[in-house]
This record gives C-alpha cells, structure tokens and sequence, in this order.
C-alpha cells in the first residue's frame, strides 16, 4: 500500500513539474512576443513586461515547491527531509524577493 502512495505521489509530483516548466516557458515566449511588439509600437512598459513574467515565474516557484513536498511526502529519510528543507528555504527566499520586487513595480 506504501509502494503505491509513494508511486502516485511521485507522479502527480512530476505533473505539477510538467506544469510549472510549461507556465515558465510560455511566459517566456509571451515575454520576447510582447517584448518585439513592444520594440514597434511602444504600448507596453517595461515594468508590465517584467510584472507579467515575474508573476509567471512566481507561479511557477510555488508549483515546484508544491511538487518538492509532494515527493516527500510518503516514508522520506532524513536526507529527503534536509533536501526538501533546502529547497523550500531557497524557493520560499526567491518568491519573497520577486514578490516584494513586482509589489514595488506595480507601485
């Protein structure tokens, strides 16, 4: 019963994985579009530009820490627990700054 937890919560984690990449590399092409439109016709500030990928990747950093957790989360060791420390100290860190940073943009 374990085995099977612990394999569907692998792959649902993987999911979310899949799912962040693709939120990333979409904002990132949307970006460079908007960016050599912008090149043309001047319409969109930068700060938009910046807020509209930074809240992507703001996304993208919660939906990774989501997956983080969920590999986990059945019967992890005590080094899957000190990695998983790591890394949500790191991403919690990364979506806080972007945070404050895309606040003091939109202001």
């Amino acid at each position: 019963m374990e085995e099977i937890a612990k394999q569907i919560t692998i792959n649902v984690s993987h999911a979310v994985e899949i799912l962040a990449a693709l939120i990333t590399g979409i904002a990132v092409l949307q970006t460079i579009y908007t960016y050599i439109v912008q090149l043309k016709s001047s319409k969109i500030s930068k700060e938009d530009l910046r807020l509209q990928f930074g809240n992507s990747v703001a996304v993208s950093l919660e939906l990774l820490l989501g997956a983080d957790v969920l590999a986990t989360a059945v019967a992890p060791s005590w080094s899957d627990i000190g990695k998983l420390a790591a890394i949500a100290a790191i991403r919690t860190a990364l979506n806080y700054f972007l945070g404050r940073e895309l606040k003091n943009v939109s202001e």
